[in-house]
């Protein structure tokens, strides 16, 4: 059986693969967003939002649809959620929001596909997560496509630099990301 270490390791080494953008990243967000309402108690679920390149049309991105969902309580999350996706074959991860080991801490599910690509990362967080700048960050790139663009061209070239460091890749973009964040907040103000 696979230590923690070593499918911590395993995920962060995985090929990073940008693809151009993919009419059906929406559909594909709206089958997983029913089958987390079908199988989850709602008591604890508050929202689901698609984030994250793939609910940018036309960007590109990994091929892997990123859901922000928001719970009432991470403790009871982790006591309800995580048995029921685990069992499912979802891989779960409490991870630090930022860095190696810094608080605050969430549920993260990564599902994959039949040939054991990646397809989904679930993130699941309270209602005053950090993450929930994020839905800015894509509202923002959907109404400026030349930032979008820009965004893009960032990816592939970190893509190509860090083909199996996603660490690399994500410290890489998070200049960007922050920088259009606080341009979109003051633009959604």
């Amino acid at each position: 059986m696979e230590t923690l270490e070593e499918r911590v390791k395993r995920a962060v080494t995985e090929e990073i693969d940008v693809v151009p953008y993919n009419p059906d990243w929406p559909r594909m967000f709206s089958i997983e967003k029913e089958h987390l309402l079908s199988c989850l108690p709602e008591n604890i679920l508050k929202r689901i939002e698609h984030f994250g390149s793939t609910a940018v049309p036309q960007l590109c991105a990994k091929p892997i649809i990123d859901i922000l969902v928001e719970v009432a309580s991470l403790e009871e999350a982790k006591k309800v959620i995580v048995p029921v996706l685990t069992a499912q074959g979802y891989e779960y991860f409490w991870r630090p929001s930022f860095g190696d080991d810094t608080p605050p801490f969430y549920a993260w599910f990564l599902k994959r596909g039949q040939k054991g690509i990646r397809t989904h990362h679930i993130h699941v967080v309270e209602h005053d997560f950090e993450h929930w700048d994020r839905l800015l960050f894509r509202d923002y790139l959907i109404e400026h496509p030349a930032i979008a663009r820009e965004y893009g061209r960032i990816k592939i070239d970190l893509a190509k630099n860090h083909t199996n460091d996603r660490v690399s890749y994500t410290r890489e973009k998070t200049d960007f990301i922050v920088k259009i964040t606080q341009i979109a907040k003051e633009y959604y103000k």
